[in-house]
């Protein structure tokens, strides 16, 4: 955060009311001055954003403004983890992907997000940790096998500058996972912390659907700074997406947002917008649970397309719409995490009695 104090007041005035869109927090609560330069250190990964936030703030700086040298700079701060966790060596956030209902695209979404965030200048890893039927592996393009350099930790694979690991890069490809679930639990365990991840801004966990042995496993033994939950509109998949963010509710964990996925399909041919599978179930829920609807996505072929090759869209296709509404909602999520408190549902607590 900036030392507002010693910024001048034609400056203070012009930007008194002009809060940052992402984080939520005043601009004056992250400027300092150093003589006729104005710094303004946002607490998220901002390479594509700044830019275009330098040029609104000179604008609010009306006549004269030139005489001021603004500058937009970034620096994730680690999370304080939660009471009773202990933070992940070298890991500043860690995010669980969930999304309660299988086929929704969570995984397409998380690695999208991470794709992004990336862009947008973080240290990014995503951890697959659905061990059952792994996804990250393809959608990174990845279909070889894990390595150690030292005998005793995992090496992260990195792929389109995205560093990840999957119970596929460690079994043969076509191999059955039929495991109880104290094994895939202690799997988990062992990718996550025996994984040299090295220093990183965000690690998003690309949770299986459901609410059961990982999911509760993660949320409890984790230092999660937040889970974001994946829906499409329809009721069928809000009901999953419900219990999944009320199992993180109650085991204390802050709820990010929402994303809506496949929110809308537009015809390549004419243009037309169509609501395949409802409209605006996203958006009831996130006012169901009083947490922020981080964004909508559309259903695209292209995504497909690419997924099938080993290529997040955000990172292939640039300039897209699509990759526009990925990069909006990765800024969301991590303002989140910078910005206001997170939202938590009320605690329950559960016993074995």
């Amino acid at each position: 955060m900036g030392d507002s104090s010693a910024v001048p007041q034609a400056v203070r005035t012009a930007w008194q009311n002009h809060i940052e869109r992402y984080s939520g927090l005043p601009i004056l609560d992250l400027c300092r001055a150093a003589g006729r330069q104005l710094i303004v250190q946002l607490p998220f990964p901002a390479a594509g954003y700044a830019p275009a936030l330098r040029q609104e703030l000179m604008m609010a700086l009306g006549p004269g403004g030139e005489a001021w040298q603004v500058e937009v700079t970034w620096h994730v701060p680690a999370a304080t983890p939660r009471a009773g966790f202990t933070p992940l060596p070298g890991i500043a956030h860690v995010v669980a992907i969930a999304s309660g209902k299988g086929g929704v695209g969570k995984s397409t979404v998380a690695v999208n997000l991470a794709a992004a965030l990336h862009r947008e200048g973080a240290r990014v890893g995503i951890l697959d940790a659905d061990i059952y039927g792994p996804s990250q592996g393809r959608l990174l393009g990845f279909n070889g096998r894990a390595t150690s350099s030292d005998g005793r930790h995992l090496d992260p694979v990195v792929r389109h500058g995205i560093a990840s690991m999957s119970i596929a890069y460690l079994v043969e490809r076509d191999t059955a996972m039929i495991w109880r679930g104290p094994m895939v639990t202690q799997a988990l365990q062992q990718m996550l912390h025996d994984t040299a991840w090295g220093e990183l801004d965000y690690l998003l966990i690309d949770l299986p659907p459901g609410t059961g042995d990982i999911q509760l496993t993660l949320a409890q033994r984790v230092p999660l700074s937040g889970a974001v939950g994946i829906t499409t509109p329809q009721e069928l998949a809000l009901d999953d997406a419900r219990r999944a963010m009320a199992m993180f509710g109650q085991v204390a964990v802050p709820l990010l947002g929402i994303v809506e996925n496949m929110a809308f399909h537009v015809c390549p041919r004419c243009g037309l917008e169509e609501d395949l599978f409802g409209h605006g179930g996203g958006a009831r829920l996130a006012r169901e649970l009083g947490i922020p609807l981080l964004g909508q996505l559309p259903l695209v072929k292209r995504i497909q397309e690419l997924s099938e090759q080993g290529l997040p869209m955000v990172l292939a296709e640039p300039q897209d719409s699509a990759t526009a509404a990925y990069l909006d909602i990765a800024r969301r999520m991590a303002g989140m995490l910078a910005g206001a408190p997170a939202h938590a549902l009320p605690e329950i607590i559960i016993s074995d009695d």
